[in-house]
């Protein structure tokens, strides 16, 4: 199988004359409870982490390590939106917004040139270049995708302390069977996101 090469993008925008870099991605869009979170990074010239890739493909404790790295060695912002708001304007918009937000935390720290997307459009002063399946195609994109992904579980560990009859330490909030259990024996708690299927008609059958 030929080898991906995960700065391809980047090294065809600096060529063009971009220096400052981002890429942004989320994690979060199909979990019933929780925030989606984004993150956005720019990584410093001759970046190298060994085997860092979409974060969907590294296991728990890998995507530990590399947050921890990432955060000590990159530039990077992270945006969260919460359920109350996906429910509002849809968790593609919410994507959207937490993408932005992320992108504005870290203008607040340096210059952005260009960013590089996971598939997301964004209406930016800067050019966005969305690319589909970005994070497993651009490094820049993955450490975003890793950082955001580990972020969120963090958030969720803690709702786990408080709940620990939900199982969020598990699941991290998304559809499991043992998740919809908890949810059938234990009623809802602040935090699900209300226009999703099953918590609808949760609602809908007057569970809660």
């Amino acid at each position: 199988m030929e080898k991906i090469n995960l700065l391809e993008y980047e090294n065809e925008y600096k060529k063009q004359g971009y220096k400052y870099i981002g890429g942004t991605d989320e994690a979060g869009r199909g979990p019933l409870y929780g925030p989606v979170v984004a993150a956005c990074v720019i990584l410093p010239d001759d970046f190298k982490l060994e085997g860092l890739n979409d974060s969907k493909k590294l296991t728990e404790k890998k995507r530990e390590e590399y947050f921890k790295y990432l955060t000590q060695n990159v530039i990077y912002g992270v945006g969260i939106v919460d359920d109350k708001t996906i429910d509002e304007i849809n968790i593609y918009e919410a994507s959207r917004l937490a993408m932005k937000k992320a992108i504005n935390e870290v203008r607040e720290k340096t210059k952005l040139d260009i960013i590089l997307s996971d598939a997301m459009p964004i209406d930016l002063d800067i050019p966005v270049i969305p690319i589909i399946k970005g994070d497993a195609k651009s490094l820049t994109i993955a450490a975003a995708s890793v950082i955001a992904k580990v972020t969120r579980d963090h958030m969720l560990y803690e709702i786990d302390e408080k709940h620990p009859e939900y199982g969020f330490k598990n699941h991290k909030g998304y559809p499991t069977k043992k998740h919809l259990e908890a949810i059938n024996e234990h009623g809802l708690i602040d935090g699900y996101r209300l226009t999703y299927g099953p918590i609808k008609k949760y609602k809908e059958e007057g569970k809660c």
